[in-house]
C-alpha cells in the first residue's frame, strides 16, 4: 500500500499543472513547524533561514503570521539541534589546535541567547512578534533566573578542560554586571577570564563597532581569541573577529 501511494503521488505531482495544484517543491513534506502546526507555504521557514543566513537585516519584530513557527522551533527540538551542530563543529575545531598553554588563549562568549537563555521571557511575549520592551526586559533580566543553554555550557566546560579562558563580551549595561555574573555562576558559568559589559563610553555605538573594539583591547593585551561564538552577527563581524567564529540560531530577534 505505502508502495502504490508513492507512486500516487508521483503520479499528481507530475500532473500538477493540469489539476490546477500550486507549485510545492516539497510535496511529500508536511508542511509543518517543528511542533506540527501548519505553517500555510513554509514561508515562515524560509524567514528564519533569511535570518540565520543574514539575508534578512535591519528588521524589529518577528512577522506577526510566524509567531507559532517560531515558538514552536524555540521550543521544540530543532533549535537544540541546530545549537548542537555549532557547539560540536566547535569542540571539533578546538580539539585540532595545538595549543600552547602560556594562559593567553581565550574564547569570546556572548551571553543572552549564547550562554544564557531569555527564552522565558520571550515565550511571554510573542516569541519576538511583540516589539522589546526595554523595562520589562531588563526588569527580567535583573531576576538574575536565565537557564543556561545546554549546548554552550556543554562547550564551556570543554574548552575550560583543555586550559583555554573565557571571556563574556555582552551588549548588557555596565549596571548589570552584579546580578550577570551571579547569574551566570547559577547557571553552571562557575568561572572566567574577563566579564565585558557595555560602559557608557559606548552609547551610541552598534553593537558590531562596540564588541570589535573591546576585542581589539584583549589582542592589544596579549590575548589570542582562537573562537567566537554568538547569537547574533554583530557578534562575529567586525575586526578582529577571532580564529573561527560559530553562530547559534536566534530567530527571535535582531542586532544590528
Amino acid at each position: 500500500m505505502l508502495l502504490l501511494f508513492f507512486l500516487a503521488t508521483i503520479v499528481v505531482a507530475s500532473q500538477g499543472s493540469d489539476l490546477g495544484l500550486s507549485h510545492q517543491i516539497h510535496l511529500l513534506t508536511p508542511k509543518s513547524g517543528s511542533g506540527g502546526d501548519y505553517v500555510p507555504g513554509l514561508s515562515c521557514l524560509s524567514w528564519r533561514l533569511g535570518v540565520e543566513t543574514r539575508n534578512i537585516i535591519g528588521w524589529t519584530t518577528v512577522p506577526e503570521e510566524c509567531e507559532g513557527y517560531v515558538g514552536h522551533y524555540m521550543i521544540g527540538h530543532q533549535y537544540r539541534e541546530d545549537s548542537k551542530v555549532a557547539t560540536n563543529q566547535a569542540i571539533v575545531y578546538v580539539k585540532s589546535l595545538k595549543l600552547t598553554g602560556d594562559g593567553k588563549d581565550v574564547w569570546v562568549f556572548d551571553i543572552d541567547e549564547t550562554s544564557l537563555s531569555l527564552l522565558p521571557y520571550y515565550a511571554a511575549h510573542g516569541f519576538g512578534v511583540e516589539p522589546l520592551n526595554s523595562t520589562l526586559s531588563i526588569q527580567w533580566v535583573n531576576k538574575g533566573k536565565a537557564p543556561a543553554l545546554p549546548e554552550s555550557l556543554k562547550l564551556y566546560k570543554k574548552l575550560l578542560s583543555l586550559g583555554i579562558k573565557i571571556v563574556f563580551l555582552t551588549g548588557r549595561s555596565e549596571d548589570l554586571r552584579n546580578v550577570t555574573a551571579t547569574n551566570l555562576k547559577h547557571a553552571g558559568y562557575h568561572t572566567w577570564e574577563k566579564l565585558i559589559l557595555k560602559a557608557s563610553s559606548h552609547t551610541g555605538k552598534t553593537a558590531e563597532e562596540y564588541k570589535s573594539t573591546e576585542r581589539k583591547k584583549l589582542e592589544k593585551n596579549g590575548y589570542r581569541i582562537i573562537g567566537n561564538i554568538g547569537d547574533q552577527w554583530s557578534d562575529l563581524l567586525g575586526t578582529p573577529t577571532g580564529n573561527r567564529t560559530f553562530k547559534l540560531p536566534n530567530p527571535m530577534y535582531y542586532i544590528s
